[in-house]
């Protein structure tokens, strides 16, 4: 019986991968452009993190989380989000004491137990972003502003900027009561998670997707409403400041975020084409995260985007692999020498060339280099060997020319450089 891979973590495969490097590369190069550098951290990390990060009444540390003891007896957890652990180096690693204002961003896999669906799975893939040491909002409209450039760039047109305030330590007290009494008096129309929970996360009964909480809580007070005079100034300069730079967004006050850390900006990148999970990009302000971590007081803010979101939206223009420049055609064993030097030799010269290694028919290596969908075949057999001469066909015309093997690689150089010009 052969071994199958793990429910919810899924193989990418070539004809796959381009897509997913594409949306990288854009990646790497816009937030460059905002000045944000790449950060690197482990995918395991001591589970006391997320649980005073993320919250313990909150549905991934309760029921989502890969936690296991190591051969120590320490508690240990695959990441199931990003932020989290860059505050962690970004707090042991005193990255303040070399620079008050950090921009960072990060790619890589996530963890959750959850059933996998469209779009959403165990093992998950996250690129994301944060600053850290600005509170003034205009950190809040350039981040968002880099998002939505970010879905420009990559071609990806059905999504619209959501946008609320989750209020701070201040003004959300009164409103969690305001929202609690709210709901004692419709009990009976919660769902079973929402009863349980309405009392220590009540915001969360606000983002339920079961119909009869979502009937239940049509009327629920508004978290806008609830502001603080620093909030709502906050809130006011966030959307001023996008309106002068011309950033598109609607407001969402139903929208709370599924993290506890999450303070006054928040926001989502929304499709209406991936059904029910209709997020593909999330994030908001953690002004207080960072002391609640044995940081400095520091303020911060950040988004993620969930690449297997993306991708099944980009995918519907699909980025197809590379095509080699140069297919080889060697006819004999000799030749297949000569042929195989020759491919190395450019390759270590950055071009793309590929060969047949198995001694086929000439109708089959050009079917091959059909296949490939390589622009051009050098042919070379015994005969071009003695004569030191070899015909280079034009897949793509049918055209063909002789150049002489002593200046072969020298021509094909020269060839590969005008195609990329």
């Amino acid at each position: 019986m052969s071994i199958t891979g793990i429910k919810g973590m899924n193989d990418i495969l070539p004809g796959e991968v381009e897509t997913w490097q594409f949306l990288e590369e854009q990646a790497r190069k816009i937030f460059g452009a905002y000045g944000f550098s790449e950060i690197r951290v482990p995918v395991v990390e001591k589970t006391e993190l997320f649980c005073r990060s993320i919250g313990e009444t909150t549905d991934i540390v309760e029921k989502e989380m890969y936690t296991f003891d190591d051969k120590s007896s320490n508690s240990l957890t695959l990441r199931p989000e990003g932020t989290a652990p860059v505050m962690r180096s970004f707090i042991q690693n005193r990255l303040h004491t070399k620079d008050p204002v950090a921009k960072l961003y990060y790619m890589g896999a996530m963890f959750r137990y959850e059933r996998p669906q469209k779009g959403r799975y165990r093992q998950f893939h996250q690129v994301g972003a944060e600053v850290i040491g600005v509170e003034d909002p205009k950190i809040d409209a350039q981040i968002l502003t880099m998002l939505v450039h970010y879905f420009d760039a990559v071609g990806i047109s059905d999504v619209t900027l959501q946008l609320n305030s989750l209020g701070c330590p201040e003004c959300r007290p009164a409103y969690r009561s305001a929202l609690i009494a709210f709901l004692e008096a419709r009990l009976d129309s919660l769902c079973d998670d929402c009863r349980r929970r309405y009392q220590k996360n009540p915001l969360r009964v606000l983002d339920c997707k079961s119909t009869g909480c979502k009937e239940a809580t049509v009327d629920a007070p508004s978290v806008l409403d609830n502001l603080c005079e620093g909030c709502d100034t906050h809130f006011g300069k966030v959307r001023s400041h996008l309106g002068r730079l011309g950033t598109p967004y609607e407001i969402n006050a139903r929208m709370v975020r599924g993290l506890d850390y999450y303070t006054k900006t928040t926001f989502e990148m929304v499709t209406d084409s991936l059904g029910s999970q209709n997020a593909v990009a999330a994030g908001g302000r953690y002004d207080g995260l960072i002391k609640d971590l044995g940081g400095p007081a520091l303020p911060g803010i950040g988004f993620a985007m969930g690449m297997e979101r993306l991708v099944l939206m980009k995918n519907e223009e699909r980025i197809e692999p590379a095509k080699p420049a140069l297919f080889i055609a060697g006819l004999g064993e000799a030749a297949s020498d000569y042929a195989f030097e020759l491919m190395v030799k450019l390759q270590r010269k950055g071009i793309h060339v590929e060969m047949d290694y198995e001694g086929k028919s000439l109708k089959s290596q050009l079917r091959r280099a059909d296949k490939f969908g390589s622009r051009r075949v050098l042919i070379i057999g015994e005969e071009e060997l003695a004569s030191q001469k070899a015909p280079l066909r034009n897949m793509e015309d049918g055209s063909q020319e002789t150049l002489p093997l002593q200046e072969i690689e020298d021509m094909l150089l020269d060839l590969s450089k005008r195609d990329s010009s």
